[in-house]
């Protein structure tokens, strides 16, 4: 479960902005994952839920977006999105493709007051 480390780390940043901003409380944490992380929403955001227990993000809200695959072929140069498990490219049919979108992990946003 690699969701307890995630929010773990999420955690540390989000103490060192609310320290950095002098926020005294974090209200919330806008999050993306590509969908290549992997991360399973519901233990993220209890592993999340543990993590922040009696500090300032204690409260805050967290909202999770989960990005799609998006792969470029290296044949031909076609963009697509991921839609099913078939990574080959859909005008050429090669599997020589490179991911550009979906292994992503990023803060959005931290708000609070």
């Amino acid at each position: 479960m690699h969701e307890i480390r995630i929010a773990k780390d999420l955690f540390n940043i989000i103490l060192a902005v609310a320290e950095n901003a002098k926020l005294s409380k974090v209200t919330k944490v806008n999050i993306t994952f590509g969908k290549m992380v992997q991360i399973v929403p519901e233990i993220f955001e209890f592993a999340f839920r543990e993590t922040v227990r009696d500090s300032v993000a204690n409260d805050a809200a967290l909202d999770i977006e989960i990005a799609g695959i998006r792969l470029k072929c290296r044949n031909c140069g076609h963009d697509f999105q991921l839609d099913d498990n078939l990574f080959a490219c859909r005008i050429c049919n090669s599997y020589e493709t490179d991911i550009i979108q979906g292994n992503e992990l990023f803060i959005k946003s931290i708000e609070g007051e």
